[in-house]
């Protein structure tokens, strides 16, 4: 399921740098429950959404769709 390689991946990069999933919510404006539901899956996040996403990371989007490239089933 797309949803969980897509939390799987921002968990792989947000893990990179340090944070929790509540101070990172916060650094990026958004809700940590809100947060925590798109990093488990459990979202169909917007492209709005991603965009803030991977900017709170320093990553372009298309390295987020990388990871899930790479990783495949992984997540799930």
């Amino acid at each position: 399921m797309i949803q969980k390689q897509f939390g799987n991946a921002i968990r792989i990069l947000r893990n990179t740098t340090g944070l929790s999933q509540e101070k990172f919510a916060l650094l990026i404006d958004m809700d940590r429950t809100y947060y925590a539901s798109v990093e488990s899956g459990k979202r169909n996040v917007s492209i709005q959404n991603i965009e803030k996403i991977a900017k709170g990371l320093d990553v372009n989007i298309s390295d987020i769709f990388k990871i899930i490239e790479t990783e495949g089933d992984k997540g799930e």
